[in-house]
């Protein structure tokens, strides 16, 4: 006779990559909250000083520009570099490689 306690052990799911997905969808948003209060509460005007121009903007979204500015900035260097190990990766082998090894074992 099956003990109930271990028929919902043997029954378990693994958790997908779409749970985890959604784990992240929701981490975003609670982030994503926080910016938003945080830019509300940062609207004292800022004068912003760049090259030969001038303008006044909200501290918060002066902020929030400069981070976007610093994610575009290591999101371009991490792009190249990942292109740089493709060619050398394609070099050493001989053959292209479209995909990488974690998602190969998949």
């Amino acid at each position: 006779m099956p003990v109930p306690g271990r028929a919902a052990e043997q029954k378990k799911l693994r958790p997908t990559r779409i749970s985890g997905t959604w784990i992240a969808v929701l981490i975003a948003i609670v982030v994503l909250i926080f910016l938003l209060v945080f830019i509300l509460q940062n609207g004292d005007n800022a004068t912003i000083h760049i090259l030969w121009g001038q303008f006044s903007l909200p501290l918060g979204v002066a902020l929030l520009f400069a981070a976007i500015g610093g994610a575009v900035l290591v999101a371009t260097v991490g792009a190249a570099r990942i292109l740089q190990l493709r060619r050398q990766a394609k070099r050493l082998t001989g053959r292209p490689s479209t995909s990488s090894p974690a998602r190969r074992e998949s």
